[in-house]
């Protein structure tokens, strides 16, 4: 049978569709339709929003789990997340990186967007040293 084969571990969490689950004891799951899931460290919590890229990501995470109805509300965060960033850097990378999360948001591809937010995070600790304060500087 095709489909996503995910090993959990007990304490494991994953969101399908919007609904958050805590794995209670070790399973395997097999999802044999087109879903939106997160699992694992896919999971960005709320706490860990804390610099402008990891706004992005965690505001894409919700647009990527959010059903129809709360969709347009989802990327309406999402671009103000980024378009704040975009005001703030001078980097021609990270701009690009950003138009690209964008397009693929408004393909309603939200996991290719959370993949090139991963990038935007990694393009910010780079410049930044991979400080612990990043919430003042420029990316």
């Amino acid at each position: 049978m095709a489909g996503l084969s995910i090993r959990l571990s007990e304490g494991d969490r994953l969101v399908i569709n919007g609904a958050a689950i805590q794995v209670e004891s070790d399973t395997r799951l097999r999802i044999t339709n087109k879903v939106n899931i997160l699992f694992g460290d896919q999971i960005m919590s709320p706490e860990d929003a804390n610099t402008p890229a990891r706004r992005i990501y965690f505001a894409i995470q919700n647009f990527h789990v959010s059903n129809l109805e709360e969709r347009e509300k989802a990327l309406e965060g999402a671009r103000y997340f980024i378009d704040a960033f975009r005001s703030e850097t001078t980097s021609h990378h990270a701009k690009a990186l950003l138009d690209i999360a964008l397009e693929e948001m408004k393909a309603a591809n939200g996991y290719a967007a959370l993949r090139v937010a991963q990038r935007i995070i990694r393009h910010e600790d780079a410049v930044l040293g991979g400080t612990e304060d990043k919430t003042e500087k420029n990316a």
